[in-house]
């Protein structure tokens, strides 16, 4: 999903770029030129934005034969006109001229390249896919075909607390497909392992479609079962996480950061993942941190924690307990005094800490979607 439609026309330097189709060019007159660029074909009843900027008017027309009519785009001179334009559902596969006018005169000329339409598509999870309890996944329901209509949608499943509606999101990425309708849903973490069906509802409770939701918890061998941890590490309130290391001082009522790596997190407790300390005023919830998602590094989770003002002088230990209590770390934190009560920053020191690394006593264990940390099968995957 999330195909971008776009036409950009820069009338002032003659370009026309539209992100569907195959590459074409054409001149409209005083040296126009129109290119067509990249991108998959457009689907019947897909939108194609539409935007004319660089002209001194306030209004252009854009028309093509895959419309149902001309459109006229208005807007503000100099800023930028635009608007979203749907291909018409009776158009047949091929490829269509379309126009861009500006006062009358055809300021560029381009084609747009239309593919056939596509039978309604539920999607739940692949084949073969396994969810863990606690993890999210993406359910969507497209219907973009001739004669599909009704703008209310849900799922329902053994597996869910409660039905889920399927909305259709005119601002997000994929605003192209004006029949998109889809869900971010949260397995239980008291789902039970099994196999599980999860139902499509129309209007007025009609059943549309079903599919399969398996669900099951990590088990010795899978990657994620005792994931591969690293942590905690401590860095200053003004430092980056790599510069985080074991040992660090820190101030009564001074504050440090706490960081936590896992390669194979647990999905079903990623938002769960705490450090308590004696130390700390409360314990802390550790967060993603989400511009780690793509560089290739292991995930890794921080936040501040703020060290009790009252904290006597001397070594605190620092917990993390993960993957369902398989997994147990604890390092140990020197507390100095902070002179008169007051706060106090955050001090590195070279004072020797002990590190406490253990696999808990837990037994055997106890969504495309979305972004899901799911390659762990077994360790050798």
């Amino acid at each position: 999903m999330n195909r971008t439609r776009t036409v950009m026309i820069l009338a002032a330097t003659g370009a026309l770029l539209l992100t569907s189709g195959v590459t074409a060019a054409a001149d409209g007159g005083d040296n126009t030129h129109a290119q067509v660029t990249g991108g998959d074909f457009l689907r019947p009843g897909e939108l194609v934005d539409v935007r004319v900027e660089d002209i001194t008017g306030d209004e252009a027309e854009v028309s093509s034969p895959a419309f149902d009519h001309p459109v006229r785009l208005t807007g503000r001179p100099l800023e930028g006109i635009h608007g979203r334009v749907p291909i018409a559902m009776r158009t047949k596969p091929g490829s269509y001229p379309l126009t861009a006018s500006v006062g009358g005169r055809v300021v560029a000329k381009a084609r747009l390249g239309v593919t056939e339409a596509q039978r309604p598509v539920f999607h739940v999870t692949t084949p073969d896919d396994v969810i863990r309890p606690g993890e999210q996944l993406g359910i969507s329901f497209d219907d973009l075909y001739p004669g599909e209509t009704g703008s209310s949608f849900s799922v329902t499943s053994p597996a869910f607390p409660s039905p889920i509606r399927l909305t259709h999101d005119a601002n997000g990425s994929d605003w192209n497909n004006p029949r998109l309708f889809e869900a971010l849903v949260t397995v239980p973490r008291t789902a039970k392992d099994g196999t599980y069906t999860v139902t499509l509802n129309g209007p007025h409770g009609r059943a549309i479609d079903q599919k399969p939701l398996k669900i099951a918890a990590a088990r010795p061998g899978d990657n994620d079962y005792l994931g591969k941890v690293q942590g905690p590490a401590f860095f200053g309130p003004s430092d980056s996480p790599e510069q985080a290391r074991a040992q660090r001082t820190v101030g009564a009522g001074g504050t440090v950061q706490v960081l936590w790596h896992d390669a194979n997190p647990d999905p079903g407790e990623e938002d769960q993942l705490t450090a308590t300390s004696p130390a700390f005023e409360h314990p802390v919830r550790l967060k993603r941190d989400d511009s780690k998602a793509g560089d290739g590094d292991d995930p890794r989770y921080f936040a501040p924690a703020r060290i009790r003002r009252d904290a006597s002088q001397g070594s605190y230990p620092v917990t993390v307990i993960s993957h369902h209590g398989r997994i147990k770390r604890t390092e140990h934190l020197q507390i100095t005094a902070a002179p008169g009560g007051g706060d106090s920053s955050d001090s590195s020191g070279s004072a020797m800490l002990t590190t406490t690394a253990g696999v808990g006593a837990a037994a055997v264990a106890a969504l495309g979607g979305a972004v899901l940390w799911r390659r762990r099968r077994t360790a050798g995957k």
